[in-house]
């Protein structure tokens, strides 16, 4: 029998949640209570960072990642559980090794190396270092104080409880080694984007143009990069042959494994009014190989599907919930620009994503249409109990919902608090001793109030 989601139902789910992540403020008793069994938020991140570990898009262990998914997701009575394969290119990392080897005494440098950076060859490169305190740096330089050296942009993000920064900072990874390539280096090395004094560097992708000839590109963690300046600025004998200039050697060697398959795993609630248009929450299965993927993105995905189930659980919604596990996303959003191309012409009521660690939401951001002021509101109200602050900003939604919400579906951020997540960020740090399964507990309350007002909206208020 079908129990409508009643408002009374929806504010004693909430009571529930809400007592519960209150009863879990002490860590201790947080994971005590997370580890009975009972938070399938939790149970999702350990299990998958346990089970399958590191999912490096397009290899065996993110297809092995797929399978437990949809498994997992089967089990915990989800509707029309399916995987939706594409092709993809694969870049997979090989050995990783730096020093900085004059005019000082050879050093060590924790190094990693960027997604589709080219390869050294085994013997590795030695080069002078040109260096650049940031992007806009290189990009204004000539040519010729580029050409046939090493690459280094030196660029320091600060912790941001929004985050911000990382898309100003990260055009060092993003187009940095394009750009080199462009005026004739050698190879690129960067300061690691992220926010931490570690020797852990920071990897992620980057991408050349077509044409661009591909080379070596790494990041060195940032007490590296201390170094590395300290060395630059080190007084130098005005000599100009090469034995007085700072140099480094470099030994990438990645490889590109052609194209392979990857693939999205979806599953759904189902409406009780099959022809009112979805809503659709996301997150992304795939990792980087450094660390186990526990905030980018297991807890994503254990967010937005324990609050489905909780939803589920209270009863039948109105509108279909979908869930979708994007494959890929870390080193090119292939996940959601496939969901795209099978999905696109469907029409969607409203899209959200959880792909910022797992720390507490601290802000709900909105980008509805014009009569969905009073359906703002309800949910601004709903979240606002839980430490929940309304923003003023448009929503802009994640990378593998990116694709629909440019092509005008509407869009709701629930924002965290992102002021350690760049501590960690595409590190071998991430590891799901990281989490803290109280503020991942105050996610899933959120998006279950967000979730269930949503799934349950009229169509005047979500056409």
């Amino acid at each position: 029998m079908t129990i409508p989601l009643t408002s009374t139902r929806l504010a004693a789910i909430a009571a529930l949640l809400l007592s519960s992540a209150a009863s879990a403020q002490p860590a201790q008793s947080a994971a005590e209570l997370a580890q009975q069994g009972d938070d399938p938020a939790w149970a999702i991140t350990r299990d998958l960072t346990t089970e399958i570990g590191p999912r490096m898009a397009g290899t065996d262990a993110e297809a092995a990642a797929r399978r437990w998914a949809t498994r997992r997701l089967q089990a915990m009575g989800f509707a029309n559980v399916r995987e939706e394969a594409f092709d993809m290119p694969v870049w997979v990392r090989g050995a990783e090794e730096a020093w900085l080897t004059g005019p000082f005494l050879p050093q060590k440098l924790a190094i990693t190396a960027l997604g589709n950076s080219a390869s050294t060859g085994a013997s590795g490169i030695e080069g002078e270092i040109a260096y650049f305190g940031s992007f806009d740096a290189l990009a204004a330089a000539p040519d010729a104080s580029v050409k046939g050296k090493i690459v280094f942009i030196d660029h320091q993000m600060k912790p941001a409880q929004d985050g911000s920064g990382y898309g100003y900072y990260g055009r060092g990874r993003f187009t940095g080694p394009n750009v080199a390539a462009k005026k004739g280096a050698i190879a690129i090395v960067i300061r690691s984007i992220g926010t931490d004094s570690h020797r852990n560097p920071h990897t992620g992708v980057t991408n050349f143009d077509a044409g661009v000839t591909p080379i070596p590109a790494g990041a060195i963690s940032n007490p590296d990069a201390d170094q590395l300046v300290r060395q630059w600025r080190r007084p130098q004998p005005v000599r100009t042959d090469a034995a007085t200039r700072l140099r480094m050697k470099l030994i990438l060697t990645p490889q590109n494994l052609g194209i392979r398959k990857s693939g999205n795993v979806i599953a759904e609630v189902p409406g009780s009014e099959p022809a009112a248009s979805p809503v659709i929450i996301a997150c992304h299965l795939d990792s980087w190989d450094l660390g186990t993927g526990a905030i980018d993105d297991a807890a994503g995905c254990g967010i937005i599907t324990a609050a489905a189930k909780h939803v589920m659980s209270a009863g039948q919604p109105r509108r279909t919930i979908r869930i979708l596990w994007a494959g890929a996303e870390e080193v090119g959003v292939f996940g959601g620009k496939a969901y795209f191309d099978a999905h696109g012409k469907e029409k969607h009521a409203v899209a959200l994503e959880s792909d910022f660690g797992a720390d507490r939401v601290w802000r709900v951001d909105f980008k509805l249409p014009d009569g969905a002021k009073s359906l703002a509101d309800r949910i601004a109200a709903a979240v606002m109990p839980f430490g929940v602050v309304r923003g003023k900003q448009p929503a802009d939604g994640g990378a593998d919902v990116g694709a629909l919400i440019q092509a005008g579906v509407p869009a709701i951020d629930l924002a965290q608090d992102g002021t350690r997540y760049f501590d960690i960020h595409h590190t071998p740090d991430d590891t799901l001793d990281k989490i803290d399964p109280a503020q991942l507990r105050q996610n899933v309350t959120v998006w279950a109030a967000t979730l269930a007002i949503l799934a349950n909206s009229s169509d005047s208020e979500l056409p």
